[in-house]
């Protein structure tokens, strides 16, 4: 089993969720970065739950410690290790259901690989709870992106059947940043309907899904490799990584199966003495690399497995039908939390390929701009 990521840039993540922690471990990162605390504490409170009927009852402080690589805020140059204690376990809630497969989850899967010997509680290595730790990561990441002039933006674009303003009504591309908390969208208004109906899925005992939309600008053109490393496949590796979502799609993505070759090329123009697209429905990128206009990628997460309603299943040890009805504590909807968690590792995947075609000195230094 492999869990790390990345080349020039590596992340580690390890930990399960009824353990004493989760953590993450990151290497390859330039000495003299800036850690601020206070902007991870944000990106970590966006991610954390609140126990408020949008989100599990599980709630807990999340509060990131360093390890090693980081001294007076700044990293050392050495692998960055950190560390979030889970302090809110409740592994009784699972020991009633342990041998029943639960629909939608990895417990079948899981029992053929593992042999019986994966921690189940709260759905181990498995869970949504290890994000926490690639939040704390990616945010490191994502501040040495800032100082490159690089900004990664997530947005709900749409939840329980409830859409977002689309990325077009976006002024210049320049996104807002939510509030702590808040739900991430281009439209606050749609805040309230998207909430509603979260709550009556989970009046019913039942969850929904919805899309997640990111875009990354400042990238210069020239950054990814053709096959392999591509850009398409290295954030969608990622994305994938992320527990529920099921699909992705770059710019116009599967819109691009009801539009003709004149329609779908991007026509390259001269735009302040730099080259640029007139319009972007590749995302960004060409070929596998990027092409300095911004990425745009979209993926689908499917509805919290964990529902209240009982569902048919197998009791694995006996090799029976039986019936499951789940106990716990669970989200309606992992959205809005998932969120941050594509951003954060968005801001990963990205300063990775940046230190593969720059390497790790531009983090500090700068990237050339065509």
């Amino acid at each position: 089993m492999k869990n790390t990521f990345g080349s020039a840039v590596s992340l580690t993540i390890f930990g399960e969720s009824h353990g004493p922690a989760i953590g993450a471990v990151l290497d390859g990162l330039a000495a003299g970065l800036p850690v601020d605390t206070d902007f991870i504490n944000i990106r970590m409170d966006r991610r954390r739950a609140r126990g408020d009927g949008l989100s599990t009852a599980r709630t807990e402080p999340d509060e990131v410690k360093f390890l090693s690589g980081v001294l007076d805020g700044h990293t050392t140059g050495t692998p960055l290790t950190l560390m979030v204690r889970n302090t809110n376990t409740r592994s009784q809630d699972y020991a009633k259901n342990a041998a029943l497969l639960r629909p939608g989850h990895a417990d079948y899967t899981a029992f053929a690989k593992y042999e019986g010997y994966q921690d189940a509680r709260g759905g181990g290595h498995f869970s949504g709870r290890i994000t926490a730790a690639a939040v704390a990561a990616g945010a490191v990441c994502e501040q040495v992106l800032q100082g490159l002039g690089i900004r990664v933006y997530t947005h709900i674009a749409a939840c329980g059947g409830v859409q977002d303003a689309p990325l077009s009504s976006a002024a210049g591309l320049v996104m807002p940043e939510p509030e702590p908390g808040h739900f991430a969208l281009l439209d606050p208004d749609k805040e309230a309907p998207m909430q509603a109906a979260i709550r009556a899925a989970g009046s019913e005992g039942d969850s929904v899904g919805g899309i997640l939309e990111t875009v990354v600008t400042g990238l210069p053109a020239g950054v990814g490799e053709p096959w392999f490393d591509s850009v398409e496949s290295t954030l969608a590796h990622l994305m994938f990584a992320v527990p529920a979502v099921k699909g992705i799609e770059f710019g116009a993505g599967f819109g691009f199966a009801e539009l003709r070759g004149s329609q779908a090329n991007d026509a390259f123009r001269m735009r302040e003495g730099q080259i640029r697209t007139a319009t972007n429905h590749n995302g960004g990128i060409n070929g596998g690399i990027t092409n300095g206009m911004p990425i745009v990628l979209r993926t689908v997460v499917k509805p919290t497995p964990s529902i209240y309603r009982p569902q048919d299943t197998v009791d694995y040890p006996a090799r029976q039908d039986a019936e499951i009805q789940i106990k716990g504590r669970h989200d309606p909807c992992i959205v809005p939390r998932a969120a941050v968690v594509q951003n954060s590792l968005t801001a990963f995947g990205i300063l990775d390929l940046i230190s593969i075609r720059y390497g790790t000195l531009a983090q500090k230094h700068g990237l050339p701009r065509l």
